[in-house]
């Protein structure tokens, strides 16, 4: 069991934007983390984000300052690049992209991809320097009210390098490809 989510509190130029994910897998919480930053308006489609991540789950919890930006691209792409500084040599980058298809009125599919890189090892988390993985998702939403809109999809993961290895000695496979389904709602 895995879960998403992303939401903010206030208005159009000042935001508190909640980030957060994880899993649970045989009745044990995972690694999960959470993002607490402020955002503010630079343009009407880009916010700067600032805050901090704290990273929880099997290993060692670890706290990082967390700076980026997110907002909407040309062609209506959704991005966010938001990178994590802190510790002894822990920096870390995450980019995602995801695009939304009108199929219909109510019926949209949505590409996305995510990457991570990081600039150090860290083997207590499964993080290897370099390239650390990759995640290409694809999901397909009914929206039976623009504000709630149940989805199924398909996601596959890929770790690369160091962080692929990592896994491999943990016995883990560097590639996951997994269904999912849920709902996406704003209020």
């Amino acid at each position: 069991q895995s879960w998403v989510a992303k939401g903010w509190f206030g208005g159009d130029i000042d935001r508190l934007w909640l980030r957060s994910e994880g899993q649970r897998s045989g009745g044990r919480l995972g690694g999960w983390s959470l993002d607490a930053l402020y955002g503010h308006a630079i343009s009407p489609w880009w916010d700067v984000v600032g805050g901090v991540r704290h990273d929880g789950g099997d290993a060692a919890g670890l706290t990082r300052a967390a700076i980026g930006v997110q907002g909407l691209a040309p062609y209506k792409f959704e991005f966010a690049a938001t990178a994590y500084l802190g510790g002894p040599r822990r920096a870390e980058l995450a980019v995602e992209a995801e695009y939304s298809l009108l199929l219909s009125n109510r019926l949209i599919l949505q590409p996305s991809l995510a990457a991570s890189l990081a600039a150090d090892s860290d083997p207590r988390r499964g993080v290897g320097s370099g390239l650390g993985h990759v995640e290409a998702g694809l999901r397909l939403r009914y929206e039976i009210t623009r504000r709630f809109a149940p989805y199924v999809g398909f996601v596959h993961e890929r770790r690369f390098g160091r962080t692929a290895g990592l896994h491999r000695d943990a016995g883990e496979s560097p590639r996951d490809s997994r269904w999912v389904a849920g709902v996406r709602f704003w209020f």
